[in-house]
């Protein structure tokens, strides 16, 4: 597995695009699948998505195969990933249903 941060400046499009740009973290595997997404927008709402709990009403998990060059340099260690996620409380944290 590999680990991504990656900013992201464009608006969602959607009823929540109040929400502003946003932070993606990713856990990706070697054929480039998305195993566990949390986005952190600039209002402070993280949204959590994973192979158990991949959508919901604000969106859902990427099924698209990532480009793993294209995501190279945004690439950090498992470190890093695991101590930067354990800052936020998703709003759809489903942990505990």
């Amino acid at each position: 597995m590999r680990f991504f941060r990656r900013p992201w400046d464009e608006e969602r499009g959607d009823q929540y695009s109040s929400w502003g740009w946003s932070t993606f973290y990713l856990a990706i595997d070697d054929t480039g699948t998305a195993h566990q997404q949390v986005i952190v927008y600039a209002n402070g709402v993280v949204l959590a998505y994973d192979d158990e709990h991949d959508e919901d009403e604000y969106g859902g998990l990427t099924y698209a195969d990532l480009d793993l060059e294209e995501f190279s340099p945004f690439e950090i260690t498992r470190q890093e990933f695991c101590d930067e996620l354990a800052q936020f409380k998703p709003i759809n944290d489903h942990r505990g249903e």
